[in-house]
C-alpha cells in the first residue's frame, strides 16, 4: 500500500550539474545545482531552476549564458564544495583547484577537469515561485575523448557522474545498463 509523502521535491535519480557562469567582473563561478535537466529536443534545451539568492543568478540574467559540466564520482568532493559556499566570498576554483576555461561559443567558463560539458545560450526565463527555471538552448556539447565509446558517443560508465538523491542528501554513482531503451519493452 502507498503511503502519502506530500508535495515534496523527490525524484530520483536528481542529476548534480555544476553551472558556470562569469559575474559583471568576469569572475568566474561554478555551483551545484540538482534542479535541471534535458527540456527539448530541437532545438536542444536543459534546463536549470535556481532561486534568486544564488550568486549565479544574476550572472545567468547578465551574461545570457551559462555551462553545465557533469562531475565524475572522483570530483564529489569538489561538486559538493561548489554547492556549500557561495562565490560572492569565495573563489571557488582556486579552492577547488579546478581551472577555469573560457568557452569560445558562449559568455561563460567551464572546469578543465571537468570533462563533460555543455555550453548554452539563455533562451526562456520562467518565474515559478522559490526558484527561477533558465532554459538554455545547448550550443555546444564538448566531452573528453576518453569518455567516448566505439560508437562516438559518451559511455555513461566512463564518465562516472554523480547524482543526488533528494530524500536522504547523498550523492550516488551509476551501474551498468539493464536493457535497452526502446527495445525492452518490445518483449511484453
Amino acid at each position: 500500500m502507498k503511503q502519502s509523502l506530500g508535495a515534496k521535491t523527490l525524484l530520483f535519480p536528481a542529476p548534480v550539474l555544476l553551472v558556470g557562469t562569469y559575474d559583471r567582473d568576469g569572475k568566474p563561478n561554478l555551483m551545484n545545482a540538482a534542479w535541471g535537466g534535458i527540456c527539448c529536443s530541437q532545438p536542444p534545451c536543459v534546463t536549470i531552476s535556481l532561486r534568486k539568492a544564488t550568486y549565479s543568478y544574476s550572472a545567468i540574467v547578465e551574461r545570457k549564458a551559462f555551462t553545465i559540466g557533469i562531475a565524475s564520482e572522483a570530483q564529489m568532493k569538489a561538486a559538493d564544495y561548489v554547492g556549500i559556499v557561495s562565490g560572492r566570498d569565495v573563489d571557488k576554483f582556486a579552492a577547488t583547484g579546478l581551472t577555469p576555461v573560457r568557452s569560445e561559443l558562449v559568455d561563460a567558463p567551464y572546469a578543465a577537469e571537468i570533462l563533460f560539458v555543455l555550453e548554452c545560450r539563455l533562451l526562456h526565463t520562467l518565474e515559478i515561485g522559490l526558484h527561477t527555471q533558465f532554459i538554455g538552448e545547448i550550443i555546444d556539447v564538448k566531452a573528453d575523448s576518453t569518455l567516448l565509446g566505439d560508437d562516438g558517443m559518451p559511455d555513461i560508465l566512463k564518465i562516472k557522474p554523480l547524482v543526488f538523491d533528494t530524500a536522504h542528501r547523498g550523492y550516488h554513482g551509476i551501474g551498468p545498463i539493464l536493457g535497452k531503451a526502446f527495445a525492452v519493452g518490445k518483449e511484453l
